[in-house]
């Protein structure tokens, strides 16, 4: 069931927001609903670094997502290449 929720947001920010949302092809209240869903997760990945932690809710990661592994392979493609 869905419900009707009213914020009050700075409206700069209101604006960035829609204007990604259109970027992305989803819809402002999506966005927000991901973003509310994901810092309420009972398994909150407290495991991830602060820099990664910015970004929950901006995006999905796959469960087996490896952060360690993920960074390792790109310092290697960016130095090793």
């Amino acid at each position: 069931m869905t419900t009707k929720l009213t914020l009050t947001v700075e409206k700069t920010v209101i604006e960035r927001a829609k204007s990604y949302a259109k970027k992305t092809g989803r819809s402002l209240s999506e966005l927000i609903e991901n973003f509310l869903e994901t810092i309420t997760e009972e398994n909150n990945n407290t495991d991830l670094s602060p820099k990664l932690q910015k970004l929950v809710g901006s995006v999905k990661l796959p469960e087996d997502f490896d952060e360690k592994k993920e960074l390792r392979s790109a310092i290697e493609k960016k130095h090793l290449k």
